[in-house]
């Protein structure tokens, strides 16, 4: 197998963010944007496509239909309206959220149209009630500066945001309307060459930038990096729902081997002919697979599925040829027909497997007239949908001749990406009838260039002036999801030093065992430091807290209190002269230097229950008693 040497195939990278605006009501309507887990209102939808202005069929929109889902939508009129269930023309266009992206749009240099118009742009993947996503384009050009290099801005638009998708089954979609309708602006660079530490670095530079305004949201699912990748000699491939940073560079080094990996396999199919396959050569071998062992095969039999199978001239090796780890053709095609519901195809180059055997095997190679250079797939679906899959499947093998074909990719968890859908085409947008255009005053530009925001140094001196910070803690302390709360609390309680660290690095800590910080409410950290500034609990006790919340054991740090037992002064002094009695001769050959051991035996019980700078200068006080005797 190949390395991939990223900077010698060509790559570029161009991002595109999604921020969230920190407003107090939705774009078009006066809703608050709440995060809510009750819905006492549910409906249901079935969206259709529908041309463009030119008669056109946009590819992307075109592809999510042909998976005919019912879509579920779920409500709160605490967060949602008639607005949101497009039973209701959009209102005025909220003020604060059209300012915020003029600040942003000067500070990043750019030039803002003096009139804007709102576009609708299909989306019929359920996540608009619509059918579209309303988003206007407020300013083009401009520049980020990253490392003493200019990166250009393309475009930056405001928008709203999508439905949150909670389930995703084989027929239905469910959603929950909290989130449709926020603000977001959408801010594009210019693809630019460099590593993948770079494109993170701006991505870095351009997160902190939107938070220094102060006015954008925090937390998971507030900002979304969209990256378009590509290397020389393919389509431009777009990743979508990259949230994390350390997951950005995954996807950029994945994307960079899978394309490149992709031409090599297209090298080796230069010579062989596939411009006349069709879906009208496969064969219906669903007898013939009746008596087979594969308990796969016999499970979409039972089901009712039609089994199809198709050769390929001079196809052998191809499926499973691997120019990288992990990188196949055939891993292509199994991506591409799980969107309708079926779990994958099997391929000549790895059977015999999975149960079926070299006999059915040989005498499918005889039904379908191979010979030993030809390769054949077999895929089983519903009826309904084995001719759309069958058709996917064709022309994925067709588009592999050419090497990277333009497309839509998700990002997953681990920082690979799988196909989402075909990248949408101009038809994808047409203008919106219900809002009139957008003008922009010269008192709304005067406006936003007097409130562009700091510089990020000026901002971290502040930073560490105020609180006493050293320069990491500040850092970690503004990327953080928390610097709102982290100022609410200092206001409150004096030890900023302590409170960074537990919200940046003992929060972080317990999300890297496992534990779930979604759980952890700013409500519970705020209660925390309250309870430890009014001595009610110690500070081993903050991280015990946030353990126990992480992992449900306690909903909230009242109960943590409710449940401790007391631990007194005079149990305090039993409990540590029986653990200075029981080691009194590691105290008589150490001396003083006894103290951190017994320390250290005495937290094992007492973290939690008693400070530890107390059962120090207690343990310390006894000890020297016993040195003077």
């Amino acid at each position: 197998m190949f390395c991939v040497e990223i900077d010698k195939i060509g790559l570029k990278v161009g991002l595109e963010i999604h921020q969230q605006l920190a407003t107090d009501k939705k774009l078009f309507c006066r809703c608050k944007p709440l995060e809510l887990e009750d819905y006492p209102i549910n409906f249901s939808r079935r969206l259709r496509l529908a041309k463009s202005e030119l008669g056109k069929y946009d590819p992307a929109a075109l592809f999510e239909s042909s998976k005919s889902k019912q879509i579920q939508y779920f409500a709160n009129p605490l967060s949602s309206c008639l607005v949101e269930h497009d039973d209701e023309p959009p209102h005025k266009l909220d003020q604060d959220a059209k300012n915020t992206a003029l600040i942003i749009a000067s500070a990043l240099h750019s030039s803002v149209f003096d009139e804007s118009y709102v576009m609708r742009k299909i989306v019929i993947d359920g996540s608009n009630t619509s059918g579209f996503q309303r988003t206007m384009l407020l300013a083009q050009g401009g520049y980020l500066e990253v490392d003493g290099k200019k990166v250009g801005v393309q475009s930056i638009c405001l928008e709203e945001d999508a439905a949150k998708l909670i389930k995703d089954s084989e027929n239905t979609r469910e959603y929950a309307l909290d989130r449709l309708g926020i603000p977001l602006v959408e801010i594009a660079l210019d693809p630019v060459e460099g590593s993948p530490e770079f494109i993170k670095k701006i991505a870095i530079t351009l997160g902190r930038l939107l938070r220094v305004t102060r006015r954008v949201t925090r937390g998971i699912g507030s900002i979304r990096q969209d990256v378009n990748v590509s290397v020389t000699g393919g389509g431009i491939v777009e990743v979508k729902g990259v949230q994390q940073l350390d997951q950005l560079e995954k996807v950029i080094i994945y994307e960079a081997k899978r394309q490149h990996g992709l031409q090599l396999i297209a090298k080796k199919l230069e010579s062989i002919e596939l411009e006349s396959l069709s879906k009208d050569q496969s064969v219906d071998v669903t007898s013939f697979f009746t008596d087979c062992k594969s308990k796969i095969v016999q499970k979409s039999i039972k089901d009712g599925f039609i089994i199809k199978a198709q050769g390929i001239k001079n196809f052998a090796g191809i499926f499973g040829y691997e120019p990288y780890e992990d990188i196949r053709l055939g891993k292509e095609l199994g991506q591409q027909v799980r969107f309708f519901g079926i779990g994958g195809i099997f391929h000549s180059d790895e059977l015999p497997n999975y149960g079926i055997e070299h006999d059915h095997v040989d005498k499918l190679r005889q039904l379908l007239k191979l010979e030993k250079s030809d390769g054949f797939f077999i895929i089983a679906g519903p009826k309904d949908k084995i001719e759309f899959a069958l058709d996917a499947v064709l022309n994925r093998i067709k588009a592999a001749k050419i090497g990277v074909p333009a497309e839509t990719r998700a990002a997953t968890n681990v920082g690979d990406t799988v196909f989402l859908r075909p990248r949408p085409g101009s038809s994808r947008m047409y203008p919106e009838t219900d809002i009139p255009p957008i003008l922009v005053s010269n008192q709304e530009f005067e406006f936003a260039q007097k409130n562009k925001p700091k510089s990020w140094n000026d901002v971290m001196e502040e930073l560490q002036k105020k609180y006493g910070l050293n320069l990491q803690l500040a850092e970690q302390v503004f990327d953080s999801d928390y610097l709102e709360l982290f100022e609410s609390i200092c206001s409150k309680y004096q030890n900023p030093n302590f409170v960074a660290s537990a919200l940046c690095s003992t929060i972080t800590n317990l999300q890297r065992q496992g534990m779930n910080q979604s759980l952890l409410k700013p409500e519970h950290i705020s209660r925390v430091f309250e309870l430890l500034s009014d001595d009610k609990i110690t500070k081993e006790s903050v991280e015990i807290i946030f353990e126990n919340i992480m992992t449900s054991k306690i909903k909230t740090p009242n109960e943590f209190v409710q449940n401790q037992p007391s631990f007194g002064d005079n149990e305090l002094d039993k409990f540590l002269d029986d653990i200075i009695q029981n080691n009194i001769q590691v105290i008589q050959k150490q001396g003083t230097h006894s103290a951190g051991m017994l320390m250290g035996i005495a937290m094992k019980s007492l973290r939690g229950k008693v400070s530890g700078e107390k059962i120090s200068k207690s343990l310390e006080s006894k000890i020297s008693k016993i040195l003077e005797k």
